[in-house]
């Protein structure tokens, strides 16, 4: 005698194999080739005085206006998250993360009058500044 399949298990692992091959799939999908040289700009400020709020509001405000560069295709602007591993380092006040299609696009970005101005107007408010660039494999 055959063995029937319960209709509701077989719907659910069908979902469950369809979610899987759709995850997969997507790793892989023409956008992601889009991307092509993706350009990672990783900008980690500490400032001289990360308790003044006067100057926290200035280099955020800054750091907004700095993110409209129009070759950023996305950005981050974000402070140390509360996590606690050893390998974590959380000493910076803020970090600044901008994506550009290509190195190009991030030359442009570097001569830009508002990143001239972002580094004018705050520069004075850090004490020291670690930029890592990357770019995909």
């Amino acid at each position: 005698m055959k063995k029937q399949i319960d209709r509701r298990i077989f719907i659910e692992k069908s979902a469950m194999g369809a979610a899987g091959i759709a995850a997969v799939t997507s790793c892989s999908t023409p956008e992601k080739d889009k991307l092509g040289t993706l350009f990672i700009h990783h900008v980690f400020f500490w400032l001289k005085d990360p308790s003044n709020q006067e100057a926290r509001a200035r280099f955020e405000k800054a750091a907004r206006e700095l993110v409209t560069v129009e070759t950023i295709v996305d950005h981050h602007i974000g402070v140390p998250a509360s996590t606690n591993r050893d390998v974590i380092d959380t000493s910076y006040t803020y970090s600044v993360l901008t994506t550009y299609k290509n190195k190009e696009d991030q030359d442009i970005y570097q001569t830009h009058p508002k990143h001239l101005k972002f580094i004018a107007d705050c520069q004075e408010l850090w004490e020291k500044v670690v930029v890592y660039d990357s770019v995909r494999i």
